[in-house]
């Protein structure tokens, strides 16, 4: 099974939620595979871990959104202890920490000009995160084929996705999956 196969499920969009309440609606559709968790605090991931795990689906959370973890190497052992699939962040030093720690890794970026996708891709080849996240979804095809070539890992896509059309063309574009937090665009069929 391949990394892309274990992070998104098989699935190509993932459910963006910002809170916990939101958690539940994210694990009934079958369409997603993978949870992005953009928001909230500690207190609450052991019981959404769990509740995900029981889903058969994939939490990742946004390390760079997300109150009461470290952003360093014990918060990364803590969410290694708690059993956290992956976590998602811009931070360099949390790309090599959570990789340490043995958990996937979406490195995201924000790809505005031709030298943030140079940056990009620069520091993505230094720390070697599973997987890399641009945004937004919307960015032209070579954008994500120079990423591709120059990284060797999947290239998924985030923000800026408002239709069902959006998200066509942004998977055919080359994005191996988006992430995104407008629930009817979860049960697209792609």
């Amino acid at each position: 099974m391949g990394v892309l196969e274990k992070i998104m499920k098989g699935k190509k969009i993932g459910a963006a939620i910002r809170r916990v309440a939101d958690l539940p609606e994210a694990l009934c559709h079958s369409n997603i595979g993978t949870i992005f968790l953009l928001g909230g605090d500690i207190n609450y991931l052991p019981s959404m871990i769990k509740k995900v795990r029981a889903a058969e689906k994939v939490l990742l959370v946004h390390m760079d959104l997300i109150e009461g973890v470290g952003r360093d190497r014990a918060g990364m052992h803590l969410l290694k202890r708690l059993k956290i699939h992956g976590i998602v962040t811009t931070k360099t030093n949390l790309v090599k920490y959570a990789r340490e720690e043995g958990l996937w890794v979406i490195q995201r970026f924000f790809i505005v000009d031709s030298e943030s996708l140079k940056t990009a891709i620069k520091v993505a080849g230094n720390v070697k995160p599973t997987a890399v996240e641009i945004l937004p979804a919307t960015v032209p095809r070579y954008t994500i084929e120079e990423m591709k070539k120059a990284l060797g890992v999947p290239v998924l896509g985030g923000g800026l996705l408002k239709t069902e059309e959006d998200v066509k063309q942004a998977l055919a574009k080359g994005l191996d999956g988006i992430s995104t937090s407008r629930r009817h665009l979860w049960n697209i069929d792609v």
